[in-house]
């Protein structure tokens, strides 16, 4: 019988890795479980690319993860040599502050914090960047300077290598959820993996639960009313050729909170990227379709006649189906399971927490290890069967 591990993770996107990581920097033995491969095309840690910014309005907490994050995976590319983060900037299209109030709060919390950015007047966006239309929405910009993109398929991959080479035992297997017989007993020693393999934690281990839109099949009864799966598309638009316009040295990440749509621009050759924020339809991320719908297409058309004139009839060179995992408001879901001691879940990125993970695993590896008060705003009991979105 193999030796039991301190901390089973299961799951390696964002959260897990990272999670699995900071575990095994603390000394831990670490075995971390992923059903399909690290950022694999179901995943929401997967697709080519997201934005890091640190704007989050009134919500400061998300501001100074955002901040160690950016750190720490800039630390994780220098060590590897992988360059996996492009410093395009991140505009924010900021209208009257009157009605505009989570953008007035960012740059509040900017200055106190000490997060490089700029303001711009309409009459300066429009000098800086033409290529932008500003329609009576817009009134002013918020440009985090030293924000950006991170690559984000192959950067969870190089969290993952990271993990391994650091003693992480990887092992590429699924998992179902915990039997009733194993609540009973108030703790969880083992997992089971679908061809009968048993991985067991010691008496002081924790299991981690970090999967994504499959937290809340895992655990239907405690979760399946308190996670939302929302069906979101993403859209590649291959500017016109020999046109500077739009790549990163002229145009920044953006996001447009009056239009729920954000972007940035074309990467590595791969296009000018477009999505619609607002959230989908509910999803299966076994069994959804994955083919972009007519719809979403033109929503994006549109969207690009408004802000980007001269994309209005660029070609469509690439689309992705993808899928938020929701909590009611959008805060995480970082907390231990009420069944279990020593079971954590680790979800709810409701569309922003990739560019999180680092801190999440910080924040696990702090609690478990170190007994670290909870943020009350990841807790299940905050987590409600309707949902109030308040984090964009």
């Amino acid at each position: 019988m193999s030796k039991p591990f301190d901390a089973i993770v299961v799951g390696a996107g964002s959260f897990g890795a990272w999670t699995a990581l900071e575990l095994c920097r603390r000394g831990r033995s670490v075995a971390l479980l992923e059903a399909y491969g690290p950022g694999h095309s179901r995943a929401s840690s997967g697709g080519e690319s997201r934005i890091i910014r640190m704007g989050y309005g009134p919500n400061e907490v998300y501001t100074r993860w955002s901040m160690r994050a950016l750190d720490r995976w800039q630390a994780l590319f220098a060590q590897t040599g992988q360059p996996l983060f492009h410093p395009t900037g991140v505009l924010w299209l900021g209208r009257a502050t009157d009605v505009d109030p989570y953008n007035a709060a960012s740059l509040a919390a900017f200055g106190k914090l000490g997060v490089p950015h700029r303001t711009l007047s309409r009459q300066e966006l429009a000098r800086t960047y033409p290529q932008i239309a500003l329609d009576e929405d817009v009134s002013w910009g918020l440009l985090e300077t030293h924000s950006g993109v991170l690559l984000a398929r192959r950067a969870v991959e190089a969290v993952v290598e990271r993990a391994v080479r650091e003693g992480v035992q990887y092992i590429h297997a699924a998992t179902g959820p915990p039997s009733g017989d194993e609540a009973v007993r108030g703790r969880l020693d083992a997992i089971r993996t679908a061809d009968g393999t048993s991985i067991r934690v010691g008496i002081d281990g924790a299991i981690i639960f970090a999967c994504g839109p499959w937290l809340g099949k895992l655990f239907p009864a405690l979760l399946g009313d308190r996670l939302f799966i929302s069906r979101q598309e993403v859209f590649f638009f291959a500017p016109p050729a020999g046109d500077a316009r739009f790549a990163p040295a002229a145009l920044p990440a953006w996001i447009d909170l009056a239009h729920e749509a954000y972007g940035m621009p074309d990467l590595e050759g791969r296009g000018v990227k477009v999505g619609i924020d607002r959230h989908g339809s509910a999803f299966d991320p076994d069994t959804g379709s994955r083919i972009p719908s007519p719809e979403g297409v033109s929503d994006a058309h549109l969207y690009l006649a408004l802000r980007f004139p001269a994309l209005q009839e660029a070609p469509l060179v690439e689309a992705r189906v993808c899928q938020y995992e929701n909590t009611s408001t959008g805060d995480f879901l970082l907390d231990r399971h009420p069944a279990f001691e020593n079971v954590w879940l680790a979800g709810g990125g409701s569309g922003h927490g990739f560019k999180h993970g680092p801190a999440v695993g910080e924040y696990l590896a702090g609690r478990i290890l170190e007994g670290e008060p909870g943020e009350p705003r990841f807790s299940l009991e905050s987590k409600l069967a309707v949902q109030r979105r308040a984090i964009f």
